[in-house]
This record gives C-alpha cells, sequence and structure tokens, in this order.
C-alpha cells in the first residue's frame, strides 16, 4: 500500500491521481477525512483509502502506517514542516515502511541561501541513513503558484518580483504528481535524486510578455528591491511574514543561481511536461477577472 502525506496540497492531490489514473490504490491521511473524500471524483475514490491522521499525533500516524510498504512525504512548507517530516520518517520507518518518496526543494543544502531548503536538506539527510529506499524529488517553482498573481493582474496589469530579468524554472505540479507515480509504481527508478523543470525558464519580464499576448492588453513587471517585494507580499498580498521571506529568497537564489530547464521529468514519464503557456491558459480566467483584485492594493508605479 502506498500512503500519501500531504494529499490536500497540490503536488500530492496531483500523485493520487496520477495513481489513480495507473489503476493503483493509495492510502491518504488528512485530518478531515470526510471532506477529502467529498473532494474526490468518482473513479478517484473507488481507489483511495482516506484515514484520519495527524501529522503532530505520532499514534495516529502508527495507525495509519501500518501495513504500508511505501510513503509519500509532500507536506506543506511551513515553520513545523521538518520537526513533521523527521517524525514521520522515524515512524515510517519503525513500521517496515520500505521505500519514502520526498518532496524536496532546489539548492536543499545546509548553507543554502533558502531557510526552507535548509530544512529540506535535514530531511533528506535524516532519509538517507534510514536504511529505507529514497527517491528525493527537487521540483522548482510550482505553475500553481502563478495563479497568486492573478488577483494583481486583473487588478492593474502588473506582475511583481525581486529578479530582475534571471530566468525561473516553473513545473507543472501535475508533472510532479506523475513523476512521483512513477517511481512509486517502478522500482527500477526509485532511489534517486531528481530535480524537475518544465520545458523553458522564463524572467518573470517574459511572463508579463506572455500574459500581455494571452491576454490582448498590457501586463508589464515591476522589479522591486528584496525589502521592498518583502514589504508588498506582507502589507499588500496579506502573506505571513515566514512565507514571504521565503518567496523573497527563493527568487534571489535564482539571481544567484540562473535557472536553466533539463529533461528529467520527460525521461521519467515518457512525455514532454506541460508548458507554461498551455497552463496560463487554461486557467487565463483567473487573470481577466475585473473583481479578481478587489482586495489587492498594487504598488503604484
Amino acid at each position: 500500500m502506498i500512503v500519501i502525506m500531504g494529499a490536500t496540497g497540490a503536488t500530492g492531490g496531483a500523485t493520487l491521481r496520477s495513481l489513480a489514473d495507473l489503476g493503483v490504490p493509495s492510502r491518504v491521511l488528512s485530518r478531515d477525512p470526510a471532506r477529502l473524500a467529498a473532494s474526490l471524483d468518482d473513479r478517484t475514490r473507488a481507489l483511495v483509502e482516506v484515514v484520519p491522521a495527524d501529522a503532530g499525533d505520532p499514534a495516529s500516524l502508527r495507525r495509519a502506517f501500518k501495513g504500508a510498504s511505501q510513503l509519500l512525504l509532500t507536506m506543506a512548507n511551513g515553520p513545523r514542516q521538518v520537526e513533521y517530516e523527521l517524525s514521520a520518517l522515524e515512524l515510517a520507518e519503525l513500521s517496515g515502511i520500505g521505500h519514502v518518496v520526498k518532496i524536496s526543494a532546489p539548492a536543499a543544502e545546509p548553507d543554502s541561501p533558502v531557510a526552507i531548503s535548509r530544512g529540506h536538506h535535514r530531511i533528506e539527510e535524516r532519509l538517507r541513513v534510514a536504511g529505507l529506499t529514497a527517491t528525493v524529488l527537487r521540483p522548482y517553482a510550482f505553475m500553481q503558484k502563478l495563479l497568486l498573481l492573478a488577483p494583481g493582474i486583473a487588478a492593474a496589469g502588473l506582475v511583481h518580483g525581486a529578479m530582475g530579468q534571471a530566468p525561473c524554472n516553473y513545473v507543472d505540479c501535475r508533472d510532479i504528481g506523475d513523476v512521483a507515480a512513477a517511481v512509486l509504481t517502478r522500482p527500477e527508478i526509485a532511489g534517486g535524486t531528481y530535480h524537475l523543470t518544465g520545458g523553458r525558464a522564463y524572467s518573470h519580464g517574459e511572463l508579463a510578455e506572455l500574459l500581455t499576448d494571452l491576454l490582448g492588453r498590457p501586463v508589464r513587471y515591476l522589479d522591486l528591491t528584496p525589502a521592498q517585494f518583502h514589504a508588498h507580499l506582507v502589507e499588500r498580498a496579506g502573506m505571513p511574514d515566514w512565507l514571504a521571506a521565503h518567496v523573497v529568497e527563493i527568487q534571489q537564489l535564482a539571481t544567484l543561481r540562473p535557472e536553466a530547464p533539463d529533461d528529467i521529468a520527460a525521461r521519467l514519464t515518457g512525455r514532454p511536461p506541460r508548458t507554461l503557456e498551455a497552463f496560463l491558459r487554461e486557467h487565463l480566467h483567473l487573470f481577466q477577472l475585473a473583481g479578481g483584485g478587489a482586495r489587492f492594493r498594487p504598488i503604484d508605479a
């Protein structure tokens, strides 16, 4: 049995749907199992066992891990992520789980300039000495996170950021889910560390140009200093301070280490990754809503 921790998130949800497409059953954990079950389509629900569990409750995890052979660990970034994931790994090892797939992050290094990536490094290091098969997926920027820009673009035609013209790798969470499903069902590719990107890296200026073409109206990139961008995210976009700091660090990382796409996702899934243009077309209505920015205050430019 495959257990998914983080099934309500974008990558966890994508993985359980990818597994269902393959006809593979899974067990997903939730603090609100009825709500999660109700969110699944009939085909997926038939293959998914939803069980009550809380990352902060070891007893509930022990019950959820019973009889499982594999674990997908894809919890949301947050102040207690390291604590929760280290605890889950210890319990997985004690429960006899033989393979863990960990959704990590780029620059997962002890001296990474990104605080959350330093936390991912700690989890990866614990995973490597756990005495089980460890697969680490390191996806770059999620395309789905671009939807957070929709209010600012709808209200003012602005993309805010602090990365100059540095290129940024964008990958669709559904491609991450397809890769995770592949390594969970194909033992011959389990056990590696894989960096995942889309097919092309875009600067924020190029992203604005693409949105201009798709929307048929001007969208431009407003480049801010890191301090200005942090203040914008907290005061105008309503982010908590820790998350705003993370977003700024990720953008600054792109300026320090210019990003280029690779073909790992294509090689593991057997098809090209989804394109950024196709993703934006799919969600274009969110960028067109005139009222989408009602609670969003853009920086005057």
